[in-house]
């Protein structure tokens, strides 16, 4: 891939998307650095920063947040590192040690986590570590930005005189305050401070009786500021050991800018890693502000952009709570020239820029505003002619600049070009700049160029209809309120709605009809059979949504009445067992009933407790076998949940198609038997058995003792066939 060139990304406001992301950068080089983004010319460096912003995205939505990567910059210590005998100051140092920490963190924190962060990982890791740097300058400065005593022997020697002379110092001007203040030569005030130094305030009668060196007087000349003889022999001798003490300080200093110096390199290398993160982080912010995502990166040259915003248009009404309208598009090789058509103010611009501005970020390492099933390509030019580009320096009409333009479009144009023209055409008289503009045209389809354009122009609606990889395209429009939808509809050229909108807006309507008799009688058809199109496009699009509404009740419905279904099969069952159950009571009671007759004409005893035992017995066994058929259908039914189990698994697995077709056909062999009055039948699926009273036109009356129903032959399954 190659550089893009400025004019287009100027025409599609890049520079607007840079300024936004500069604003997300903490750290001044990486605001600066932000604005110099530009799109890079070999893949394998693009694929790489695309996912390393979008590892650092998803780092917002898991627990292993990335450490700080905040920093001063050290290009003026990185300046004099370069100049040999130079030294740096204290501050330089902290700054210096500060990035070499901060690379040290974000070193161990992608080593522990390179499975979450695999490239930053891997970015972070070719930095060759060196700890001694950060020790050294700890060695010699402490937090607070002082000199450590322990820096040196020679510096913690002076220090301590130092400390000692001080003390001298305190205690000399002590007694001499002490002395004077008794024999009443000071001033209320005793003593003050000049010139960093403490001084007695000696009364101005008294100035000749107090030994030592006048400091000054105050404004009434009532007060002489005079420092004791005693004290100003040891003042002398703590300038000479602070003197000491910064020739000192300047010498380690000097040898720790020396220790340092030659990791100049890295030093430039750890800062220059730290404002890459940074604009890093910045990406990632600016595409969680607007739900940016890494889509698909395809070989094949496709471009298929879903649900796609417009960067700063989503981002200036979000802020404004607004709604911003999606945009779908797709270019490939069977498809690779999409003519944008319909009226003003619809949408046509915005549709343009959006695929070239989402192009340029991506192709610049930048997440991107689309549904995350879209794909996308990149290309090594992308070309634009966008926008009012009269230019007054060059003297240059809009016409004669667009010419150009497209000039220069011919010379670069190639199937690695995505080209974007708004208004394509436009600028000169309509017949002849519409010929001109179907001639380029026709020269990028047969360089199998990539490209949207917009165009009011009948002749480039109809020459994308003839090319088989072109296609045309229109802004959806409301043709009853004539207001934009801002939906792109693929397949079909849009009406420009001139005399529509011409009216709506106040123009007279005898104006507007003297107008239309101004122009061929077949352009007003042509454009009439448009909006008629369209119109018929919106009926049919309500139609559809309508049908999908029945669709989704009939749907309801059939699942409403399959639940009703199933409980009438499941009342059916346990009515079928209640009849069981009364018309086993009813034998038993007749049982009981012949045997009480039986004692009640012979009244033997014996006899009736036999038949009662034997009644008893037969009802037991019965229970037994009921028991044992229960724990039987139990252990079954264990069994048959493990085996269904079994078979979804494998219906998983399993090709559905063929597995219906292997239903359907087992379906069709299966030989349906031939019912017959008297014929033990149970419904499909169902429990509940009972008997064939009669049969008419493929139904069946089945009698379940307490009730009958009607039901068609094909819903029972034969039990058994009545005996002959």
């Amino acid at each position: 891939m190659r550089n893009i060139h400025p004019k287009t990304l100027q025409d599609l406001e890049f520079p607007t998307v840079l300024t936004q992301i500069a604003a997300r950068c903490i750290t001044e080089l990486g605001k600066e650095h932000a604005l110099e983004i530009h799109p890079l010319p070999k893949k394998d460096e693009l694929m790489q920063v695309l996912g390393q912003t979008s590892e650092y995205l998803a780092s917002y939505s898991n627990d292993n947040r990335i450490p700080n990567h905040g920093f001063d910059q050290i290009n003026s210590e990185l300046g004099l590192l370069n100049i040999d005998n130079s030294t740096l100051e204290v501050s330089g140092f902290r700054k210096i040690g500060s990035i070499c920490k901060t690379v040290a963190i974000h070193q161990k924190f992608f080593r522990k986590f390179k499975e979450y962060y695999p490239l930053l990982h891997q970015k972070t890791s070719a930095l060759e570590l060196h700890p001694e740097i950060p020790i050294a300058i700890d060695n010699v400065i402490d937090k607070f930005g002082e000199i450590k005593d322990s820096a040196s022997d020679e510096l913690r020697y002076i220090r301590s005189q130092i400390n000692e002379v001080r003390s001298k110092i305190n205690q000399s001007f002590s007694a001499a305050l002490g002395r004077y203040q008794s024999s009443d030569f000071l001033d209320e005030i005793r003593e003050s401070v000049m010139e960093n130094r403490r001084v007695l305030a000696v009364k101005a009668m008294h100035r000749k009786k107090v030994k030592g060196t006048v400091m000054g007087t105050s404004k009434t000349g009532s007060i002489v500021y005079i420092v004791p003889e005693a004290t100003l022999a040891y003042t002398r001798e703590l300038s000479n050991l602070e003197f000491e003490e910064k020739e000192e300080i300047q010498r380690i200093l000097n040898m720790l800018t020396d220790e340092i110096r030659p990791y100049l390199k890295l030093l430039r290398a750890y800062q220059l890693h730290l404002s890459e993160i940074d604009i890093t982080s910045a990406k990632a912010k600016y595409a969680n502000e607007m739900n940016a995502v890494l889509p698909d990166i395809n070989e094949e040259q496709e471009l298929y952009l879903r649900d796609a915003f417009h960067p700063l248009l989503y981002l200036s009404n979000k802020r404004k709570n607004e709604k911003t309208w999606p945009q779908t598009i797709k270019l490939q090789k069977e498809n690779r020239i999409i003519v944008i058509s319909g009226p003003n103010a619809g949408g046509k611009s915005i549709t343009l820029k959006t695929i070239g501005l989402l192009q340029v970020m991506l192709q610049s390492g930048m997440l991107i505003p689309v549904h995350e099933r879209s794909t996308v390509c990149f290309f090594d030019k992308i070309l634009t002619d966008i926008g009012d580009n009269q230019s007054i320096e060059n003297h240059l009409s809009t016409y004669s600049y667009r010419l150009k333009n497209m000039n220069y479009f011919l010379k670069k144009c190639n199937d690695k070009t995505l080209f974007l023209i708004d208004e394509f055409g436009t600028g000169s008289d309509p017949e002849l700049g519409g010929a001109l503009a179907e001639a380029f045209l026709e020269v990028f389809y047969e360089r199998e160029a990539y490209g949207v354009i917009t165009t009011h122009y009948a002749n480039l609606k109809a020459l994308a209809n003839e090319l088989p990889h072109a296609t045309n395209a229109n802004m959806l429009f409301n043709s009853k309120t004539l207001e934009p939808t801002f939906q792109l509809i693929l397949g079909e050229a849009g009406s420009s709605f001139t005399f529509e909108v011409a009216q709506k807006n106040g123009i007279p309507y005898s104006l507007i009809n003297k107008a239309k008799k101004k122009i061929e009688r077949g352009k007003v058809r042509f454009d009439a059979t448009i909006a008629k199109l369209q119109k018929e496009r919106s009926k049919m699009v309500e139609t559809g949504s309508k049908l999908k509404e029945e669709e989704t009740k009939a749907r309801e419905e059939s699942e409403r009445m399959e639940q009703l279904n199933s409980k009438i099969k499941s009342k059916l069952e346990s009515y079928q067992e209640m009849y069981d159950h009364n018309q086993r009571m009813i034998q038993l009671g007749n049982k009981v009933n012949t045997a009480a007759e039986k004692y009640f004409i012979d009244n033997k005893k014996r006899p009736l407790i036999s038949e009662m035992l034997r009644i008893v017995e037969t009802e037991n066994s019965k229970r037994k076998k009921t028991t044992a058929k229960k724990a039987k259908a139990k252990q079954e039914e264990k069994k048959q949940v493990a085996q269904e189990l079994e078979q979804k698994i494998k219906k998983v697995r399993v090709n559905k198609k063929v597995q219906k077709k292997k239903e359907i056909q087992a379906q069709k062999n299966k030989p349906r038997p031939v019912f017959k009055v008297g014929d033990r039948v149970r419904l499909m699926d169902g429990k509940a058995v009972g008997s064939i009273d009669t049969l008419e036109k493929g139904k069946a009356t089945v009698n379940y003792g307490m009730f009958t129903t009607n039901v068609s032959v094909d819903q029972l399954e034969l039990v058994e066939a009545k005996k002959k």
